[in-house]
Protein backbone atom coordinates (compact mmCIF):
# COMPACT_ATOMS: atom_id res chain seq x y z
CA UNK A 1 0.00 0.00 0.00
CA UNK A 2 1.73 3.56 -1.12
CA UNK A 3 1.75 5.65 1.51
CA UNK A 4 1.08 9.44 0.17
CA UNK A 5 0.33 12.93 1.37
CA UNK A 6 -2.80 14.51 0.71
CA UNK A 7 -3.09 18.04 -1.06
CA UNK A 8 -4.41 20.85 1.31
CA UNK A 9 -7.57 20.95 -0.18
CA UNK A 10 -8.70 17.25 0.90
CA UNK A 11 -6.87 17.91 4.39
CA UNK A 12 -8.76 20.64 5.32
CA UNK A 13 -12.24 18.43 4.45
CA UNK A 14 -11.59 15.91 7.05
CA UNK A 15 -9.12 18.13 9.24
CA UNK A 16 -11.23 21.60 9.80
CA UNK A 17 -13.30 21.12 13.03
CA UNK A 18 -10.53 19.16 14.86
CA UNK A 19 -11.07 22.57 17.38
CA UNK A 20 -14.41 23.04 16.16
CA UNK A 21 -16.60 20.22 15.40
CA UNK A 22 -20.05 21.96 16.53
CA UNK A 23 -21.24 25.29 17.21
CA UNK A 24 -20.56 24.66 20.83
CA UNK A 25 -17.33 24.73 20.46
CA UNK A 26 -17.24 28.00 18.58
CA UNK A 27 -19.42 29.73 21.69
CA UNK A 28 -16.85 28.17 24.03
CA UNK A 29 -13.69 29.48 22.27
CA UNK A 30 -14.72 32.61 21.96
CA UNK A 31 -15.76 33.39 25.21
CA UNK A 32 -12.43 31.95 26.65
CA UNK A 33 -10.56 34.50 24.46
CA UNK A 34 -13.39 37.45 26.11
CA UNK A 35 -12.45 36.66 29.17
CA UNK A 36 -8.68 36.60 28.61
CA UNK A 37 -9.27 39.99 27.33
CA UNK A 38 -10.64 41.03 30.62
CA UNK A 39 -14.06 41.59 29.79
CA UNK A 40 -16.81 42.46 32.06
CA UNK A 41 -19.86 42.14 30.07
CA UNK A 42 -20.22 39.04 27.22
CA UNK A 43 -23.32 39.34 24.93
CA UNK A 44 -23.80 35.71 22.62
CA UNK A 45 -26.60 35.52 20.19
CA UNK A 46 -27.68 32.07 17.89
CA UNK A 47 -29.26 31.66 15.23
CA UNK A 48 -30.09 28.30 13.91
CA UNK A 49 -28.76 26.55 16.63
CA UNK A 50 -25.23 27.78 16.14
CA UNK A 51 -24.87 26.74 12.67
CA UNK A 52 -26.49 30.00 10.96
CA UNK A 53 -24.53 32.72 13.04
CA UNK A 54 -22.63 32.47 16.02
CA UNK A 55 -21.60 36.07 17.52
CA UNK A 56 -19.76 36.63 20.64
CA UNK A 57 -19.38 40.68 21.63
CA UNK A 58 -16.96 42.04 24.49
CA UNK A 59 -16.24 45.06 25.93
CA UNK A 60 -12.58 43.31 26.51
CA UNK A 61 -9.14 44.85 25.66
CA UNK A 62 -9.23 44.65 21.80
CA UNK A 63 -6.61 43.73 19.53
CA UNK A 64 -4.21 46.41 18.32
CA UNK A 65 -4.36 47.54 14.59
CA UNK A 66 -0.55 45.80 13.94
CA UNK A 67 -1.44 42.41 14.82
CA UNK A 68 -5.41 42.29 13.96
CA UNK A 69 -4.08 40.39 10.04
CA UNK A 70 -2.70 37.59 12.44
CA UNK A 71 -5.72 37.16 14.82
CA UNK A 72 -7.34 34.08 12.26
CA UNK A 73 -3.87 32.63 11.66
CA UNK A 74 -2.86 29.17 13.10
CA UNK A 75 -0.97 28.77 16.03
CA UNK A 76 -0.45 32.86 15.90
CA UNK A 77 -1.22 34.09 19.73
CA UNK A 78 -0.49 36.65 21.97
CA UNK A 79 -1.16 34.05 25.07
CA UNK A 80 2.29 32.29 24.94
CA UNK A 81 5.73 34.00 24.60
CA UNK A 82 7.42 32.11 21.93
CA UNK A 83 9.62 29.41 23.61
CA UNK A 84 8.94 25.88 25.28
CA UNK A 85 8.96 27.04 28.93
CA UNK A 86 6.11 29.29 28.84
CA UNK A 87 3.56 26.17 28.22
CA UNK A 88 4.43 24.77 31.14
CA UNK A 89 2.92 27.85 33.35
CA UNK A 90 -0.50 28.60 31.73
CA UNK A 91 -2.15 31.22 33.53
CA UNK A 92 -5.01 32.19 30.25
CA UNK A 93 -8.05 30.14 29.14
CA UNK A 94 -7.18 29.98 25.87
CA UNK A 95 -3.29 29.75 24.71
CA UNK A 96 -3.15 27.10 21.42
CA UNK A 97 -3.99 30.18 19.27
CA UNK A 98 -6.33 27.67 16.74
CA UNK A 99 -9.77 29.04 17.74
CA UNK A 100 -10.49 31.75 15.23
CA UNK A 101 -8.17 29.78 12.46
CA UNK A 102 -10.34 26.94 13.15
CA UNK A 103 -13.59 29.14 12.81
CA UNK A 104 -12.76 30.06 9.62
CA UNK A 105 -11.90 26.84 8.45
CA UNK A 106 -15.43 25.62 9.19
CA UNK A 107 -17.28 28.68 8.13
CA UNK A 108 -17.21 32.59 7.51
CA UNK A 109 -15.02 34.60 9.94
CA UNK A 110 -15.86 38.22 10.48
CA UNK A 111 -14.03 40.23 13.45
CA UNK A 112 -14.10 43.54 14.79
CA UNK A 113 -12.19 44.79 17.39
CA UNK A 114 -10.30 48.09 18.51
CA UNK A 115 -8.01 48.69 21.72
CA UNK A 116 -10.01 51.89 23.91
CA UNK A 117 -7.10 54.02 22.97
CA UNK A 118 -7.25 53.46 19.17
CA UNK A 119 -8.69 55.56 17.25
CA UNK A 120 -10.71 53.47 14.49
CA UNK A 121 -11.22 49.75 14.26
CA UNK A 122 -10.63 46.76 12.51
CA UNK A 123 -12.40 44.33 10.80
CA UNK A 124 -11.06 41.15 9.80
CA UNK A 125 -12.71 38.50 7.42
CA UNK A 126 -11.11 35.09 6.60
CA UNK A 127 -12.94 31.84 4.86
CA UNK A 128 -10.78 29.14 4.58
CA UNK A 129 -6.97 30.78 4.48
CA UNK A 130 -8.16 33.57 3.08
CA UNK A 131 -7.44 36.69 5.11
CA UNK A 132 -8.91 39.98 4.54
CA UNK A 133 -7.88 43.20 6.59
CA UNK A 134 -10.02 46.54 5.99
CA UNK A 135 -10.54 49.57 8.98
CA UNK A 136 -13.82 50.58 10.31
CA UNK A 137 -15.75 52.40 13.19
CA UNK A 138 -16.78 50.61 16.47
CA UNK A 139 -17.04 50.42 20.49
CA UNK A 140 -14.25 49.65 22.28
CA UNK A 141 -13.86 45.78 22.75
CA UNK A 142 -14.08 42.80 20.22
CA UNK A 143 -17.07 41.29 18.54
CA UNK A 144 -16.70 38.08 16.58
CA UNK A 145 -19.37 36.62 14.21
CA UNK A 146 -18.97 33.36 12.69
CA UNK A 147 -21.61 32.30 9.71
CA UNK A 148 -22.93 29.60 7.33
CA UNK A 149 -20.71 27.33 10.21
CA UNK A 150 -19.78 23.84 7.93
CA UNK A 151 -21.78 25.04 4.90
CA UNK A 152 -18.66 24.18 2.83
CA UNK A 153 -18.36 20.49 5.16
CA UNK A 154 -21.21 18.76 4.18
CA UNK A 155 -20.04 15.36 5.98
CA UNK A 156 -20.38 17.63 9.44
CA UNK A 157 -22.99 19.51 8.53
CA UNK A 158 -25.27 16.26 7.90
CA UNK A 159 -24.03 14.85 11.55
CA UNK A 160 -24.67 18.23 13.45
CA UNK A 161 -27.22 17.58 16.27
CA UNK A 162 -30.64 19.34 15.88
CA UNK A 163 -30.68 23.26 16.67
CA UNK A 164 -32.96 22.81 20.07
CA UNK A 165 -30.59 20.01 21.53
CA UNK A 166 -27.61 22.30 20.44
CA UNK A 167 -29.36 25.62 22.22
CA UNK A 168 -29.70 23.24 25.12
CA UNK A 169 -25.91 22.76 25.15
CA UNK A 170 -25.09 25.94 24.88
CA UNK A 171 -27.18 27.27 27.35
CA UNK A 172 -25.91 24.85 30.19
CA UNK A 173 -22.33 25.60 29.00
CA UNK A 174 -23.16 29.68 29.61
CA UNK A 175 -24.62 28.93 32.45
CA UNK A 176 -21.32 27.15 33.91
CA UNK A 177 -19.98 30.25 32.84
CA UNK A 178 -22.41 32.57 35.11
CA UNK A 179 -21.50 29.93 38.05
CA UNK A 180 -17.88 31.01 37.70
CA UNK A 181 -17.47 34.32 36.74
CA UNK A 182 -20.34 35.93 38.86
CA UNK A 183 -18.91 39.25 39.04
CA UNK A 184 -19.26 39.89 34.90
CA UNK A 185 -22.34 40.96 32.22
CA UNK A 186 -23.71 37.94 30.91
CA UNK A 187 -26.48 37.69 28.16
CA UNK A 188 -27.64 34.79 26.03
CA UNK A 189 -29.88 35.56 23.02
CA UNK A 190 -31.27 32.80 20.43
CA UNK A 191 -32.86 33.82 17.43
CA UNK A 192 -33.91 37.01 18.66
CA UNK A 193 -34.98 35.48 21.78
CA UNK A 194 -33.33 36.52 25.34
CA UNK A 195 -32.47 33.13 26.72
CA UNK A 196 -29.87 34.08 29.84
CA UNK A 197 -28.86 36.98 31.79
CA UNK A 198 -27.19 37.88 34.72
CA UNK A 199 -26.36 40.90 36.25
CA UNK A 200 -22.58 41.18 37.94
CA UNK A 201 -23.05 39.61 41.54
CA UNK A 202 -21.96 37.36 43.63
CA UNK A 203 -21.97 33.08 43.52
CA UNK A 204 -25.68 33.04 44.92
CA UNK A 205 -26.45 35.21 42.89
CA UNK A 206 -24.99 33.07 39.82
CA UNK A 207 -26.89 30.38 41.23
CA UNK A 208 -29.89 32.73 41.11
CA UNK A 209 -29.59 33.18 37.44
CA UNK A 210 -29.00 29.74 36.54
CA UNK A 211 -30.86 27.54 39.08
CA UNK A 212 -33.37 30.15 40.60
CA UNK A 213 -33.82 32.14 44.07
CA UNK A 214 -35.39 28.56 45.91
CA UNK A 215 -31.95 27.26 45.68
CA UNK A 216 -29.83 30.45 45.60
CA UNK A 217 -31.79 30.89 48.83
CA UNK A 218 -30.19 27.27 50.18
CA UNK A 219 -26.87 27.61 49.44
CA UNK A 220 -23.99 28.66 52.15
CA UNK A 221 -20.46 30.25 51.56
CA UNK A 222 -17.35 28.67 51.24
CA UNK A 223 -14.24 30.50 51.40
CA UNK A 224 -10.76 29.13 52.18
CA UNK A 225 -7.74 28.77 51.09
CA UNK A 226 -7.26 28.47 47.36
CA UNK A 227 -10.93 27.17 47.22
CA UNK A 228 -14.33 29.79 46.95
CA UNK A 229 -18.06 29.78 46.46
CA UNK A 230 -21.03 28.31 47.62
CA UNK A 231 -22.42 24.85 48.61
CA UNK A 232 -26.13 24.16 48.82
CA UNK A 233 -27.58 23.12 52.34
CA UNK A 234 -28.11 19.13 52.98
CA UNK A 235 -31.61 19.71 52.28
CA UNK A 236 -31.09 20.58 48.92
CA UNK A 237 -30.04 17.08 47.10
CA UNK A 238 -30.33 15.44 44.04
CA UNK A 239 -29.81 11.71 43.20
CA UNK A 240 -27.43 13.05 41.05
CA UNK A 241 -24.18 15.13 40.83
CA UNK A 242 -24.90 16.99 37.94
CA UNK A 243 -25.12 20.13 39.71
CA UNK A 244 -21.45 20.07 41.15
CA UNK A 245 -19.26 22.46 39.21
CA UNK A 246 -15.94 23.17 39.71
CA UNK A 247 -12.94 25.27 37.64
CA UNK A 248 -9.67 25.51 38.39
CA UNK A 249 -7.86 28.88 37.52
CA UNK A 250 -11.24 30.28 36.23
CA UNK A 251 -11.77 27.81 33.82
CA UNK A 252 -14.70 25.28 34.38
CA UNK A 253 -13.43 21.53 34.48
CA UNK A 254 -15.07 18.34 34.64
CA UNK A 255 -14.11 17.39 37.75
CA UNK A 256 -12.57 14.90 38.63
CA UNK A 257 -14.57 11.96 41.11
CA UNK A 258 -11.86 12.78 43.83
CA UNK A 259 -13.24 16.26 44.17
CA UNK A 260 -16.73 15.13 43.79
CA UNK A 261 -16.16 12.82 46.77
CA UNK A 262 -14.18 15.37 48.78
CA UNK A 263 -17.46 17.93 48.91
CA UNK A 264 -19.61 14.65 49.55
CA UNK A 265 -17.22 13.36 52.38
CA UNK A 266 -17.50 17.27 53.51
CA UNK A 267 -21.22 16.80 54.53
CA UNK A 268 -20.28 13.73 56.19
CA UNK A 269 -23.41 12.24 58.27
CA UNK A 270 -25.42 15.64 57.19
CA UNK A 271 -25.72 13.83 53.31
CA UNK A 272 -28.23 10.83 52.50
CA UNK A 273 -26.39 8.18 51.18
CA UNK A 274 -26.51 7.78 47.61
CA UNK A 275 -27.39 12.42 47.14
CA UNK A 276 -25.60 15.04 46.20
CA UNK A 277 -25.67 18.66 46.78
CA UNK A 278 -25.42 21.94 44.57
CA UNK A 279 -22.33 23.29 44.31
CA UNK A 280 -20.11 25.66 42.47
CA UNK A 281 -16.86 26.04 43.73
CA UNK A 282 -13.40 27.64 42.24
CA UNK A 283 -10.38 26.14 43.00
CA UNK A 284 -6.82 28.20 42.78
CA UNK A 285 -3.58 26.66 42.21
CA UNK A 286 -0.02 27.81 41.32
CA UNK A 287 0.33 28.09 37.03
CA UNK A 288 3.01 25.52 37.21
CA UNK A 289 0.69 22.70 39.22
CA UNK A 290 -1.58 22.57 36.94
CA UNK A 291 -2.03 21.38 32.96
CA UNK A 292 -4.83 22.46 31.13
CA UNK A 293 -3.21 20.45 27.91
CA UNK A 294 -4.64 17.18 28.12
CA UNK A 295 -8.09 17.62 26.26
CA UNK A 296 -8.96 18.69 23.20
CA UNK A 297 -11.89 21.20 24.65
CA UNK A 298 -9.75 21.88 27.40
CA UNK A 299 -12.41 20.44 30.20
CA UNK A 300 -10.06 18.46 31.88
CA UNK A 301 -7.08 19.69 33.91
CA UNK A 302 -4.40 17.22 35.77
CA UNK A 303 -3.14 18.45 38.72
CA UNK A 304 0.27 18.26 40.36
CA UNK A 305 -1.33 17.46 43.81
CA UNK A 306 -4.74 16.21 43.38
CA UNK A 307 -5.06 14.88 46.91
CA UNK A 308 -3.90 18.11 48.52
CA UNK A 309 -6.33 19.65 46.43
CA UNK A 310 -9.55 17.23 47.88
CA UNK A 311 -8.37 17.72 50.97
CA UNK A 312 -8.59 21.21 50.70
CA UNK A 313 -11.89 21.15 49.33
CA UNK A 314 -13.32 18.78 52.15
CA UNK A 315 -11.90 20.82 55.06
CA UNK A 316 -13.65 23.83 53.25
CA UNK A 317 -16.93 22.46 52.73
CA UNK A 318 -16.62 21.36 56.41
CA UNK A 319 -15.84 24.40 57.79
CA UNK A 320 -18.67 26.35 55.44
CA UNK A 321 -21.76 23.27 56.84
CA UNK A 322 -19.97 23.85 61.17
CA UNK A 323 -20.60 27.64 60.60
CA UNK A 324 -24.50 26.88 60.05
CA UNK A 325 -27.01 25.49 62.30
CA UNK A 326 -28.77 22.48 60.10
CA UNK A 327 -31.18 20.84 61.90
CA UNK A 328 -33.92 19.27 59.44
CA UNK A 329 -37.50 18.54 59.64
CA UNK A 330 -38.92 15.37 60.25
CA UNK A 331 -40.67 14.46 57.01
CA UNK A 332 -44.83 13.93 56.87
CA UNK A 333 -46.08 10.86 56.84
CA UNK A 334 -48.28 10.27 53.60
CA UNK A 335 -51.09 7.95 53.64
CA UNK A 336 -50.70 5.12 51.29
CA UNK A 337 -52.87 4.67 48.22
CA UNK A 338 -54.40 2.06 46.23
CA UNK A 339 -52.47 -1.15 46.33
CA UNK A 340 -52.87 -1.90 42.78
CA UNK A 341 -54.50 -4.48 40.44
CA UNK A 342 -56.16 -7.71 41.93
CA UNK A 343 -55.94 -9.86 38.63
CA UNK A 344 -52.88 -12.46 38.53
CA UNK A 345 -49.74 -10.36 36.88
CA UNK A 346 -48.33 -11.83 33.31
CA UNK A 347 -45.49 -13.59 34.02
CA UNK A 348 -43.90 -16.21 36.38
CA UNK A 349 -43.95 -14.13 39.86
CA UNK A 350 -45.39 -16.68 42.43
CA UNK A 351 -48.29 -16.32 44.75
CA UNK A 352 -46.77 -15.49 48.48
CA UNK A 353 -48.37 -15.67 51.54
CA UNK A 354 -46.96 -13.55 54.29
CA UNK A 355 -45.38 -15.00 57.40
CA UNK A 356 -44.51 -11.53 59.02
CA UNK A 357 -42.93 -7.77 59.18
CA UNK A 358 -39.36 -7.18 60.02
CA UNK A 359 -37.99 -4.05 60.87
CA UNK A 360 -41.28 -2.25 60.26
CA UNK A 361 -40.02 -2.16 56.65
CA UNK A 362 -39.46 -6.20 55.00
CA UNK A 363 -42.15 -8.63 54.41
CA UNK A 364 -41.52 -12.23 55.40
CA UNK A 365 -42.80 -14.56 53.23
CA UNK A 366 -42.82 -17.95 51.83
CA UNK A 367 -43.60 -19.04 48.26
CA UNK A 368 -42.42 -22.07 46.01
CA UNK A 369 -41.09 -23.97 48.82
CA UNK A 370 -38.70 -20.74 49.62
CA UNK A 371 -38.22 -17.91 51.85
CA UNK A 372 -38.93 -14.41 50.16
CA UNK A 373 -37.67 -11.17 52.15
CA UNK A 374 -39.41 -8.47 50.43
CA UNK A 375 -38.70 -4.50 50.53
CA UNK A 376 -42.41 -3.29 51.06
CA UNK A 377 -41.16 0.34 49.95
CA UNK A 378 -39.77 -0.61 46.80
CA UNK A 379 -42.62 -3.21 46.09
CA UNK A 380 -44.99 -0.77 46.79
CA UNK A 381 -43.40 1.74 44.62
CA UNK A 382 -43.28 -0.82 41.57
CA UNK A 383 -46.66 -1.03 41.87
CA UNK A 384 -47.73 2.48 41.87
CA UNK A 385 -45.50 2.67 39.11
CA UNK A 386 -47.38 0.42 36.89
CA UNK A 387 -50.73 1.92 37.88
CA UNK A 388 -49.68 5.14 37.25
CA UNK A 389 -48.62 4.33 33.68
CA UNK A 390 -51.80 2.76 32.53
CA UNK A 391 -53.73 5.01 33.67
CA UNK A 392 -51.73 8.39 32.92
CA UNK A 393 -53.74 8.67 29.48
CA UNK A 394 -56.74 7.03 30.61
CA UNK A 395 -58.58 10.23 30.50
CA UNK A 396 -58.44 14.07 29.81
CA UNK A 397 -55.91 15.93 31.27
CA UNK A 398 -57.03 17.71 34.69
CA UNK A 399 -57.10 21.82 33.61
CA UNK A 400 -55.87 23.96 36.71
CA UNK A 401 -57.98 26.43 38.01
CA UNK A 402 -55.77 29.20 37.55
CA UNK A 403 -52.84 28.37 35.65
CA UNK A 404 -49.09 28.31 37.76
CA UNK A 405 -45.81 29.81 36.88
CA UNK A 406 -43.19 27.91 37.87
CA UNK A 407 -39.38 29.24 37.44
CA UNK A 408 -37.33 27.42 35.01
CA UNK A 409 -33.63 27.63 34.74
CA UNK A 410 -32.04 28.05 31.27
CA UNK A 411 -31.31 24.89 30.61
CA UNK A 412 -35.04 23.91 31.85
CA UNK A 413 -36.55 26.24 29.55
CA UNK A 414 -34.29 24.89 26.46
CA UNK A 415 -35.47 21.60 26.81
CA UNK A 416 -39.27 23.06 27.08
CA UNK A 417 -39.04 24.90 23.43
CA UNK A 418 -37.56 20.98 23.23
CA UNK A 419 -39.64 18.57 24.45
CA UNK A 420 -43.21 20.82 24.96
CA UNK A 421 -45.21 18.86 22.02
CA UNK A 422 -44.32 15.94 23.67
CA UNK A 423 -45.44 16.90 27.12
CA UNK A 424 -48.85 17.47 25.93
CA UNK A 425 -48.92 14.80 24.42
CA UNK A 426 -49.71 12.49 27.58
CA UNK A 427 -51.51 15.95 29.17
CA UNK A 428 -48.76 17.96 30.70
CA UNK A 429 -49.56 21.51 28.87
CA UNK A 430 -46.22 23.97 30.01
CA UNK A 431 -45.79 27.23 28.24
CA UNK A 432 -42.69 29.16 28.39
CA UNK A 433 -43.99 32.57 29.72
CA UNK A 434 -40.98 34.33 29.67
CA UNK A 435 -38.36 35.94 32.01
CA UNK A 436 -36.68 32.44 33.59
CA UNK A 437 -40.88 31.60 34.18
CA UNK A 438 -43.32 28.56 32.52
CA UNK A 439 -47.22 28.86 33.12
CA UNK A 440 -48.73 25.46 33.45
CA UNK A 441 -51.95 24.75 32.50
CA UNK A 442 -52.99 21.03 32.68
CA UNK A 443 -51.91 17.99 34.38
CA UNK A 444 -52.43 14.23 33.66
CA UNK A 445 -55.41 13.23 35.85
CA UNK A 446 -54.23 10.96 37.94
CA UNK A 447 -51.18 12.80 38.63
CA UNK A 448 -53.23 15.18 39.98
CA UNK A 449 -54.86 13.04 42.73
CA UNK A 450 -51.46 12.50 44.62
CA UNK A 451 -51.71 13.75 47.52
CA UNK A 452 -47.30 14.53 46.90
CA UNK A 453 -45.98 17.67 48.49
CA UNK A 454 -44.85 20.22 45.55
CA UNK A 455 -46.54 18.17 43.16
CA UNK A 456 -46.31 20.79 40.23
CA UNK A 457 -42.36 21.23 40.67
CA UNK A 458 -42.09 17.78 40.87
CA UNK A 459 -43.18 16.70 38.04
CA UNK A 460 -41.80 19.78 35.61
CA UNK A 461 -38.67 19.39 37.13
CA UNK A 462 -38.37 15.46 36.42
CA UNK A 463 -40.50 16.42 32.79
CA UNK A 464 -37.62 19.21 32.05
CA UNK A 465 -34.29 17.23 33.04
CA UNK A 466 -32.05 15.58 31.55
CA UNK A 467 -33.19 11.98 31.53
CA UNK A 468 -33.59 10.38 28.35
CA UNK A 469 -37.65 9.07 28.82
CA UNK A 470 -38.70 12.55 30.50
CA UNK A 471 -42.36 10.74 31.06
CA UNK A 472 -40.88 7.76 32.77
CA UNK A 473 -38.98 9.68 34.86
CA UNK A 474 -41.51 12.14 36.20
CA UNK A 475 -44.04 8.27 36.91
CA UNK A 476 -40.79 6.83 38.60
CA UNK A 477 -40.33 9.94 40.73
CA UNK A 478 -43.83 10.47 42.12
CA UNK A 479 -44.33 6.74 42.46
CA UNK A 480 -41.55 6.95 45.42
CA UNK A 481 -43.03 9.93 47.50
CA UNK A 482 -46.21 7.93 48.38
CA UNK A 483 -45.06 4.54 48.40
CA UNK A 484 -45.08 2.77 51.75
CA UNK A 485 -41.88 3.96 54.39
CA UNK A 486 -41.06 1.98 57.53
CA UNK A 487 -43.08 2.68 60.14
CA UNK A 488 -45.71 2.83 58.16
CA UNK A 489 -46.42 -0.95 57.27
CA UNK A 490 -48.26 -3.70 59.92
CA UNK A 491 -49.64 -6.85 58.55
CA UNK A 492 -52.88 -5.77 56.60
CA UNK A 493 -50.95 -3.57 53.94
CA UNK A 494 -48.18 -6.13 54.29
CA UNK A 495 -50.41 -8.41 51.86
CA UNK A 496 -51.92 -5.50 50.00
CA UNK A 497 -48.34 -4.89 48.60
CA UNK A 498 -47.62 -8.59 48.14
CA UNK A 499 -50.72 -9.07 45.91
CA UNK A 500 -49.74 -5.95 44.02
CA UNK A 501 -46.61 -6.70 43.17
CA UNK A 502 -47.60 -10.20 42.32
CA UNK A 503 -49.77 -8.44 39.97
CA UNK A 504 -46.96 -6.48 38.43
CA UNK A 505 -45.82 -7.13 35.01
CA UNK A 506 -42.28 -6.32 36.18
CA UNK A 507 -42.02 -7.11 39.53
CA UNK A 508 -38.90 -7.82 39.84
CA UNK A 509 -37.37 -4.33 40.69
CA UNK A 510 -38.71 -0.82 41.22
CA UNK A 511 -38.59 2.12 38.63
CA UNK A 512 -35.05 2.94 40.00
CA UNK A 513 -33.57 -0.76 39.39
CA UNK A 514 -33.57 -1.65 43.19
CA UNK A 515 -34.07 -5.18 43.64
CA UNK A 516 -38.11 -5.48 45.53
CA UNK A 517 -37.45 -8.85 46.49
CA UNK A 518 -34.46 -11.92 47.82
CA UNK A 519 -35.26 -15.58 47.74
CA UNK A 520 -33.81 -18.11 50.12
CA UNK A 521 -34.06 -21.67 49.24
CA UNK A 522 -34.67 -24.31 52.30
CA UNK A 523 -31.80 -26.10 50.91
CA UNK A 524 -29.49 -23.23 51.73
CA UNK A 525 -30.92 -23.16 55.00
CA UNK A 526 -29.98 -26.12 55.80
CA UNK A 527 -26.56 -26.22 54.33
CA UNK A 528 -25.71 -23.03 56.21
CA UNK A 529 -27.00 -24.39 59.67
CA UNK A 530 -24.83 -28.02 58.75
CA UNK A 531 -28.16 -29.89 58.49
CA UNK A 532 -27.59 -33.32 56.48
CA UNK A 533 -30.92 -35.92 56.25
CA UNK A 534 -33.98 -36.01 54.64
CA UNK A 535 -34.88 -32.65 54.77
CA UNK A 536 -31.22 -31.95 52.39
CA UNK A 537 -32.98 -31.95 49.04
CA UNK A 538 -33.37 -29.88 46.22
CA UNK A 539 -36.68 -28.04 47.02
CA UNK A 540 -38.20 -24.27 45.31
CA UNK A 541 -35.43 -22.58 43.41
CA UNK A 542 -33.38 -25.22 43.48
CA UNK A 543 -35.56 -28.17 42.23
CA UNK A 544 -35.92 -26.06 38.77
CA UNK A 545 -34.80 -27.29 35.74
CA UNK A 546 -31.69 -25.67 34.70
Amino acid sequence: MTIHVLPPHVARLIAAGEVVSRPLDVVRELIENALDAGATRLEVDLEGGGLGLVRVRDNGSGIPAASAGLAARRHATSKLAPDAASVDAVTTLGFRGEALWAAAQAGELQLVTRPAAQVGACEVRACGDEVEVSRTSAPAGTTVTVRNLFAALPGRLRTQAPAAAEVREVTALLGRYVLHHPGLYWRLCVDGDVRLTHAPGDHRGAVASVYGPLSANRVLTVVAGGVRGVVSRPELTRARRDRMHFSVNGRPILAPPELERAVIEGFAELLPAGAAPLCVLDLTVAPEDHNPNVHPAKQVVALADLPGVAARVRSAVAAALAAHPLARAAPALLAPPEAGREEAAQGTFPALTLLGVYQDLYLLAQGEGDLWIVDAHAAHERALFEHLTRTLEAEPPAELPEPELLHLTPEQTARLHERAAALQAWGLTLEDFGAGLARLRTVPATLAALGVPRLHEQIVEAALGDHPDPRRDVLARLACAPALKAGMLDHARGEAVLRALGACEHPWACPHGRPTVLRLSERDLAHSFGRRGVRDVPRGRDAAPR
